[in-house]
């Protein structure tokens, strides 16, 4: 419903679970209808949100095995006990539409304290970034080099794929993922650098490696493995070389980037120490067996949480586990997506019998969750980098 725009002081967060296939309107509805003179003609929500004390009602709602579980969130302008009382009067809901409901308030979230808070801790970073004497000689001629080395940019091939002016120049070639990466070598004066820019590996970085000793510097992360891997199926690299783990090229200063390309190693010898084991992901050349993502994570996953991971299937249960997999918690899954978001636990990896959405996925991004294992994977637009995602059926569970 609408209303005059509230600066909320106050948001009221709930939990809804519905016994049936409602729409957000039905839930809306149910609020205003059955909370109707409750608490008198003051605090009718439908009069509070005209008179803009009451913001807009946001309801998220996600479908699971015939019934409807989701989250209301409603700001308010009020005081504290008219605000609390607003949220008292919402559980009083039993009912959307023809289906029973329950709704219970989580929390009332004061957003001025929060507000207060992250001006505080942004004032704390102003304070330390502040710096009141001037740069010498020696960082201005630095920057103007910076600059310049940066200008050298040119687009190479009929793919335009940014690179550096001594591409053809040079007999050997540095080969990373995207623009930026290229943009952060030439500053640090690598001028034979080129991208791969894409998904797929371009035929003019495929025939550059037949011509020029190629070396591969990729991020040190999941998409960086995935990169390379890549790469080694199509092209003839010589030398691989990383940033380091959790880190990308294009953020790594002058030093770093030296001492990653000092210690490239031979194609060769990184096949060989991944067929050992002591890298947590396999890549190949031309023609090569490879393992598929699935069988590398669950290679990561301990029997034991194995053998609790099918126990879980049938029972709408999750289970929450630190970096060391020491499990954290034990909840219903209806209750998963909230306890992220509150939890303040260190959080690295989550196992559930329901429906990896999302939403979920977005949450469990923000908290840092290293691999999710769901019952099944719904709609998902967007799957984060930095997480593994797998079925109890992919686990052959």
């Amino acid at each position: 419903m609408g209303g005059v725009a509230v600066t909320a002081k106050y948001v009221i967060y709930a939990t809804i679970e519905i016994n049936g296939i409602v729409d957000k309107s039905d839930v809306i509805g149910a609020l205003f209808g059955q909370t109707e003179g409750l608490l008198g003609d003051k605090l009718d929500l439908r009069e509070l949100q005209k008179a803009g004390r009451i913001g807009r009602v946001q309801v998220l709602l996600e479908e699971e095995d015939g019934k409807c579980i989701g989250h209301i969130e409603i700001p308010s302008n009020l005081d504290k006990v008219e605000t609390a009382l607003i949220a008292a009067a919402i559980e009083t809901v039993d009912k959307v539409g023809p289906y029973d409901a329950k709704i219970t308030v989580t929390r009332i979230e004061d957003v001025r304290e929060e507000k207060r808070k992250k001006v505080m801790e942004r004032a704390k970073e102003l304070l330390m970034k502040w710096r009141e004497t001037l740069p010498d000689t020696r960082e201005i001629t630095e920057e103007i080099l910076k600059t310049v080395r940066e200008a050298q940019l040119i687009t190479y091939g009929p793919e335009k794929l940014p690179a550096g002016p001594d591409i053809d120049k040079s007999d050997t070639i540095i080969i990373v993922e995207g623009r930026a990466d290229v943009i952060n070598l030439l500053r640090h004066d690598y001028r034979n650098v080129i991208a791969i820019e894409g998904a797929s590996i371009p035929k003019t970085i495929i025939n550059l490696c037949k011509e020029k000793t190629a070396v591969a510097f990729v991020d040190g992360d999941r998409g960086g493995e995935l990169v390379l891997r890549q790469l080694l199926q199509v092209a003839d690299i010589d030398y691989v070389a990383r940033a380091p783990p959790g880190k990308e090229v294009e953020e790594l200063t002058g030093k770093e980037i030296a001492k990653c390309l000092r210690d490239k190693v031979p194609v060769n010898e990184y096949l060989a120490t991944v067929e050992k084991g002591s890298q947590q992901v396999q890549v190949q050349q031309p023609h090569a067996v490879l393992e598929s993502p699935a069988v590398l994570t669950k290679n990561k996953i301990p029997p034991e949480v194995l053998r609790e991971a099918e126990k879980l299937i049938g029972s709408l249960e999750a289970l929450i586990y630190d970096e060391s997999w020491k499990t954290l918690a034990k909840i219903p899954v209806k209750d998963l997506a909230n306890y992220l978001q509150s939890t303040q636990d260190p959080v690295s990896y989550v196992v559930f019998d329901g429906v990896i959405t999302q939403r979920l996925l977005e949450i469990a991004e923000v908290r840092g969750v290293k691999i999710i294992v769901g019952g099944r994977v719904g709609n998902i637009t967007h799957k984060p980098t930095s997480m593994e995602i797998l079925t109890f059926n992919e686990l052959g569970l």
